[in-house]
């Protein structure tokens, strides 16, 4: 029955996942996936190798092909060593929780020392934090706030958010790329 699904599927279903040439996806959140369009372009283009393909085909009049399910770059692309300071990041650092009651509602960002105080936006001075709890905090100093945290800010590498990310797995995972998903997770004994 699962043949029959994946057959019918409209083909903007049905994203290729990008390796980088040593076989690690080059993004875990957001997970690296391109559109089938732009994974069969880079095969005709010799950017990619197929490495697993999808139970359908796809036409022209004059040429026919599996579809990719997982492709890997012939070129290696050396990941971020620092990564962007964005708010995604920080809460991806953060794992999508309040730094302060752990809620993973409203989320916004807090400032250790407030702004106001000339605290600045940055790595070593922002964490996620719920909106109750930004109120609750306010332009207080962390110590005068009764407020405790569950961890300190700190600049996370890239590695830090791949990590951090594959907790958050996208609601759809073909079936062909587990195996290159999480393979470097550690096994329980």
């Amino acid at each position: 029955m699962n043949e029959f699904v994946e057959k019918n599927v409209s083909l903007e279903k049905c994203p290729a996942l990008v390796l980088n040439a040593d076989y690690r996806p080059l993004s875990y959140y957001p997970l690296s996936l391109w559109s089938w369009q732009d994974a069969v372009k880079s095969v005709f283009l010799d950017r990619v190798v197929i490495v697993n393909n999808y139970d359908r085909q796809i036409r022209s009049p004059s040429f026919e092909m599996k579809l990719p399910s997982v492709i890997a770059l012939k070129s290696y692309i050396a990941p971020q060593s620092k990564p962007s300071f964005t708010r995604f990041n920080v809460f991806l650092r953060d794992r999508f929780s309040c730094q302060y009651c752990g809620s993973g509602e409203e989320l916004t960002f807090d400032h250790l020392l407030p702004r106001s105080k000339g605290g600045e936006t940055n790595w070593g001075n922002v964490v996620t934090a719920c909106s109750s709890c930004n109120v609750k905090k306010g332009g207080k100093l962390l110590k005068f706030s009764d407020m405790k945290l569950n961890q300190h800010p700190y600049q996370p590498s890239t590695e830090d958010l791949h990590k951090n990310g594959k907790h958050f797995p996208p609601n759809y995972l073909h079936k062909s790329w587990m195996d290159y998903l999480y393979w470097d997770v550690e096994l329980e004994s």
